[in-house]
């Protein structure tokens, strides 16, 4: 009865962190990201989504608990268009300086 209890919590706690993903996001961006929360590595990770060169984008980010960590940037259709970040501090995507032009819209999931 205890190992049910003890698996029935893990189950729990697993899928709660796929509930927080927005209703309005994508079927492929909802995927992305639950794929994205069983391999993230930090308790502050998130995706958030942005308006960049007319087109909503999306922003997977691994948070903050290690300083060589990407944010992968995903088309609505899923199209990997780069990332940002990382040991190189890459901050473009399509040759353009992200947050220079990128217009937040809202946070879509988080950890």
């Amino acid at each position: 009865m205890k190992a049910l209890k003890l698996l029935l919590l893990v189950f729990a706690l697993f899928s709660t962190s796929c509930e927080k993903i927005d209703k309005d996001c994508p079927d492929c961006i909802k995927d992305k990201i639950k794929d994205f929360s069983r391999s993230s590595l930090c308790n502050d990770a998130s995706a958030a989504q942005y308006i960049f060169q007319g087109e909503y984008i999306y922003v997977l980010s691994e948070g903050s608990c290690g300083v060589d960590r990407c944010a992968q940037v995903y088309s609505e259709n899923c199209d990997l268009l780069g990332t940002l970040g990382g040991i190189a501090g890459n901050m473009r995507i399509d040759g353009v300086v992200f947050n220079e032009v990128a217009i937040f819209q809202k946070e879509v999931w988080h950890y």
